[in-house]
């Protein structure tokens, strides 16, 4: 039997119509046409012998009331193919569409159900009855493009200039729209697809479709290029899912349809708006933007009393009903529970509290960091199994997703003004209850910093994350920031660390877990809210130089006194030039610091007051991570940069490429992406873009020419341990290990 389709027809009310392409007319002079991309496709590449038999299977979760397929969801097909390994990514399977009708697929999948299934019988099956993962989807060219947009001449470094004119290019190479010739109605053919009736942006790599929260950075970049008709696309196709489905999910495939993601639709329509002065979008998008508040507050509030005040306050949190394992990730999700190197055997219920955990971990967007796990360090550097069985999302209410409905309720009451008096009154109320939650909860006057709140533990996490910046950046300063300068340094003291003593930009903890969300990771959004949450902070606490550490110490001893929850010498090393180095404490620790400046951060200018000065030296830092990183992968600009050599490139495996946009940078390597968590790092990349072309406009001037490494230099250099760029810590074949060894499970815990 076929699941009910009922949640399948729903979705097919997105495909009101044949997605258009935009067709703004474009400025005079300004070139268009750009030839459309043609989407590829992976070829299976099974990691095991076509006779060799499949591993011993641990039994099957429930089937998921929220995920409408026999063929995609929680069942016998996809934990089958999964355990085949046929990708390195589990998210390849469950992105291709079917070749024939569901029930055809079902029926040729009989014969192979059987204990003594074979890779080659997995294979053919796939083979045979499915298509080209995301042909449901085509590329689009944008016949309104401008090659020349104004804020280019914000720049005024010809190389960074030219860099950022290409990266505004990139925009061309991920416009993408629902191809309505090959979109399946479930009964012909089947596809995880949610159609979407307008062209958008993907992120890029194995994120082929819509995502939720990186728009937000998408839409700043957009607006930059003044791709507006785009920017208003991507608001119109959230508008199409809130009032089909409900909510606005995580992305564009039905198997995300039991999560969001940090809830920043209403922010994106307020920077549109304000950028393009279209305030007729309003008239639809003001009471779904009422619906999706609603959600969140039907879905994911609850009421916490505080520890410290004992005043109670509804506020939110992330909290996904799921109790399998997430179809775009099952194999990783179903090797994290099932592990048999680790302890006994979950049982039934701990098994589905996992997979719950898992995927609410999805929902925050910070898939996965130490700052929701009980035990951060169980799994060392290397292995997050370990830690990942101990996640504790859904007992966290974290300052990050508060601040963002913080922010909404008064973005809302704004866009109400006078027209809506009583509406714009209710949202500034709960802004206001919302606003008092997050400075008792999260707010720490004595460590000068923002922590989630732990509901299991009744206090404060002393986990020091790039979620103590959302406050401000959402406009909510503390008032021991707004009153005294030496607090107001020590809020920031964490910016001046990171850019006197590591090479790259700010990093999402400073703890090394082998989770992607932690260090040596750094992500683009984080660095643009630290630079919002610096412009935040009043002028009148910022004025003055950088301040000098005392004696023969570093930079850390101006963090205040417990704020980052590690002593000095545990925090992430720092590899140097010729593979040494540096000290782990002292003064030596910072070599990255210059007078008044530091590598690769620009220039000191005369009066520059120490806020400036951290906002000018992350700019040009983040500057620095992405060009660098795409310079070694292959990036030119014919008569300004010349194309490393092949010998070079083959460092990276390189050689066919132009240049990367990587998704995550590190801490410690300018000219890589980032590493760890379970899939390879993702080059495309456009939130990377979006916040690129931000800063290109707003921090233009002050923009600097980096020192990029010399990648044959860095590969001679005596105990140079730095991966691959397009490398993971995990690597594409751990998995393996563990298939392997799920056959050694008690009988009891097999098929």
């Amino acid at each position: 039997m076929l699941r009910s389709c009922a949640a399948l027809a729903l979705l097919c009310q997105l495909a009101r119509a044949a997605p258009q392409a935009s067709t703004a007319t474009a400025p005079p002079g300004v070139t268009t046409g750009v030839p459309t991309i043609t989407l590829q496709t992976s070829v299976a590449s099974p990691t095991a012998s076509l006779d060799a038999s499949l591993p011993s299977q641990a039994p099957l979760p429930p089937i998921q009331a929220w995920c409408p397929s026999d063929i995609f969801c929680a069942g016998s097909i996809l934990q089958t193919v999964n355990v085949a390994q046929l990708w390195t990514d589990p998210k390849t399977f469950v992105d291709k569409p079917t070749g024939s009708s569901p029930q055809s697929v079902l029926s040729a999948f009989g014969p192979i159900n059987s204990t003594n299934t074979t890779e080659g019988a997995v294979l053919s099956f796939v083979d045979n009855n499915f298509r080209g993962e995301g042909l449901e989807l085509e590329a689009q060219a944008l016949s309104n493009f401008n090659l020349n947009p104004p804020f280019l001449q914000n720049v005024t470094d010809p190389l960074l200039k030219s860099f950022a004119s290409i990266v505004n290019t990139y925009w061309t190479q991920l416009i993408r729209g629902t191809n309505a010739s090959t979109l399946c109605d479930g009964k012909s053919c089947e596809s995880t697809l949610i159609p979407l009736n307008h062209t958008f942006v993907v992120p890029g790599g194995r994120f082929r479709e819509q995502y939720y929260w990186d728009s937000f950075w998408i839409i700043e970049g957009l607006i930059q290029s003044q791709l507006f008709d785009i920017a208003n696309a991507t608001l119109q196709n959230f508008m199409d899912e809130l009032e089909t489905i409900g909510f606005i999910p995580n992305g564009g495939r039905i198997y995300y349809l039991n999560r969001s993601q940090p809830p920043l639709f209403i922010w994106m329509l307020s920077i549109y708006v304000e950028a393009s002065n279209d305030t007729s979008i309003l008239q639809r998008a003001l009471p779904l933007a009422e619906r999706e508040l609603a959600w969140w507050r039907d879905n994911r509030s609850l009421n916490v009393t505080s520890p410290y005040t004992n005043q109670t306050y509804t506020l939110f949190r992330y909290a996904v009903d799921n109790t399998a394992p997430r179809p775009e990730s099952y194999l990783t999700d179903y090797l994290t529970v099932n592990d048999p190197t680790l302890q006994t055997p979950l049982n039934d219920s701990q098994r589905a509290d996992l997979y719950s955990e898992l995927a609410t971990g999805a929902e925050t967007g910070w898939d996965y960091s130490t700052r929701f796990i009980a035990q951060p360090l169980a799994g060392g550097s290397n292995n997050t199994n370990p830690a990942l069985r101990s996640l504790n999302v859904k007992n966290h209410v974290p300052v990050d997703l508060n601040s963002i409905l913080y922010k909404a309720n008064l973005i809302l009451a704004d866009l109400y003004g006078a027209s809506n008096a009583s509406a714009a009154a209710a949202h500034s109320t709960t802004a206001a209850t919302i606003r008092s939650g997050i400075l008792d909860l999260f707010w720490d006057p004595a460590k000068l910093a923002f922590y989630d709140f732990n509901l299991t533990s009744n206090a404060r996490n002393n986990i020091f994350t790039t979620a103590t910046f959302y406050p401000l950046w959402a406009g909510l300063v503390p008032q021991e920031l707004v009153t005294n300068a030496t607090n107001a340094f020590g809020f920031f003291s964490s910016v001046y660390l990171v850019l006197t003593r590591y090479n790259g930009t700010f990093p999402t903890t400073f703890i090394e877990s082998g989770l992607q969300w932690d260090a040596p990771n750094a992500w683009p959004p984080h660095q643009f809210i630290a630079l919002q949450a610096l412009r935040a902070l009043p002028s009148n606490v910022s004025s003055g130089a950088l301040p000098t550490p005392p004696g023969n110490s570093s930079t850390f001893a101006l963090i205040p006194s417990g704020q980052l929850a590690l002593t000095e010498d545990a925090l992430p090393g720092q590899p140097t030039a010729g593979g040494a180095n540096a000290t782990r404490t002292g003064a030596s620790a910072d070599i990255n610091a210059l007078n008044g400046t530091f590598v690769n951060g620009g220039n000191a200018t005369e009066g520059e007051d120490w806020r400036d000065a951290l906002a000018r030296g992350l700019a040009n830092r983040y500057f620095t991570s992405t060009f660098c990183s795409w310079y070694a992968t292959g990036g030119s600009i014919p008569n300004l940069l010349p194309r490393l050599s092949d010998q070079a490139l083959n460092l990276s495996g390189s050689i066919n490429n132009t240049g990367n946009m990587f998704e995550k940078f590190s801490i410690q390597d300018i000219d890589s992406g980032g590493r760890g968590g379970e899939y390879t790092v993702q080059a495309g990349f456009g939130w990377t873009n979006g916040v690129l072309l931000w800063v290109a406009s707003n921090f233009g001037k002050q923009l600097v020419a980096p020192n990029c490494p010399n990648p044959i230099s860095e590969a001679s250099s005596e105990g140079s341990t730095r991966p691959n760029s397009a490398a993971s810590l995990r690597g594409d074949t751990w998995p393996l290990l563990f298939i392997a060894m799920l056959a050694t499970l008690p009988n009891f815990m097999l098929l």
